[in-house]
């Protein structure tokens, strides 16, 4: 319970510390998010009617006081560019980025996983070969590069893809999945390239131990040996990377949301940028920031229930 608490209140000083910094950014970029709404020909009471009903007009720090308490309590303003609440504007997408960040997930660890340890067990040989040679050209692919690969080669020629846009799980399930699966794919391949290569060097590393030689003299079937015992010990490694890359999808889809259209956390954040919407960006800065704390933190809470003797140390 206290390892527990120790990495909740990382999480929370983590959170408040890039609060602080993504704020104390926003308020030195030239720009006035106040001209923004009202243009630069705007009456001057105008101008600091705005200003006073932001609440611009006040101290620097009673304005980030303002800023931490909404952003635990669910306010964090109202956008420039959409007039809306960021909260809701985030809630409108985030559904979109998440589903899309699942399937993603699923796929990496789906395919790399096994690839992972068959290459492992098949050291050296042509099949390892190959995919290591395979996962060294999906690591160097650009992701809008292979987004039109295939749009231009998969979503035009089969009808089940979607070349743009998204259909909501609540319409229709096999829409949704038909409009997700591409973009996923798109983001999977060069996560599947790096995860595989750790996978295979973390089985790798538990193959050569002594345990394993004395398990495999006891006649035990190679499937459970791998399973049962290899892959339990070389979890810790694997766990790390597959934190870090979940970590990058979900704050990493902004690129293929603008190829395939879709209208997700990531787009909204390149239409926030264009228009200067400094309090929806801010908003979107800090669900990164959240989302990766917070998977780091299920890692650490699955680090501890892997080895009980990380709890100790």
């Amino acid at each position: 319970m206290l390892y527990l608490l120790r990495r909740f209140v990382l999480l929370i000083v983590t959170v408040i510390f890039v609060s602080f910094i993504t704020f104390g950014v926003f308020q030195i970029l030239p720009g006035d998010p106040v001209l923004t709404m009202l243009g630069t020909e705007a009456d001057p009471a105008q101008i600091e009617n705005l200003r006073s009903e932001l609440g611009l007009d006040l101290p620097l720090y009673v304005q980030y006081f303002d800023w931490i308490t909404g952003l635990f309590t669910g306010d964090l303003g109202n956008s420039i560019r959409f007039s809306m609440p960021v909260m809701d504007l985030m809630l409108d997408r985030l559904p979109v980025t998440l589903s899309l960040a699942a399937i993603t997930l699923f796929i990496v660890c789906a395919v790399s996983l096994p690839l992972g340890m068959f290459a492992a067990r098949r050291q050296n040989k042509l099949s390892d070969l190959t995919l290591s040679t395979a996962t060294q050209i999906g690591m160097a692919i650009p992701s809008f590069w292979l987004g039109m690969m295939l749009i231009i080669y998969v979503a035009m020629n089969v009808d089940f893809f979607r070349i743009s846009g998204y259909i909501p799980w609540s319409t229709s399930v096999t829409g949704a999945f038909s409009t997700l699966l591409l973009p996923a794919i798109t983001i999977a391949i060069p996560q599947i390239a790096i995860n595989f290569r750790y996978v295979r060097t973390a089985i790798l590393e538990q193959i050569r131990l002594d345990y394993v030689r004395t398990i495999r003299s006891k006649g035990i079937v190679e499937r459970i040996v791998m399973y049962k015992h290899v892959l339990k010990n070389a979890l810790i490694p694997i766990l790390t990377v597959f934190g870090l890359i979940s970590a990058e999808v979900m704050a990493g889809t902004i690129i293929v949301e603008q190829v395939f259209s879709i209208p997700g956390v990531g787009q909204l954040l390149v239409t926030a940028i264009n228009n200067r919407d400094f309090p929806l960006v801010q908003g979107i800065v800090m669900y990164i920031t959240i989302a990766v704390v917070s998977i780091n933190f299920i890692i650490d809470i699955l680090y501890s229930i892997i080895d009980p003797r990380i709890r100790i140390r």
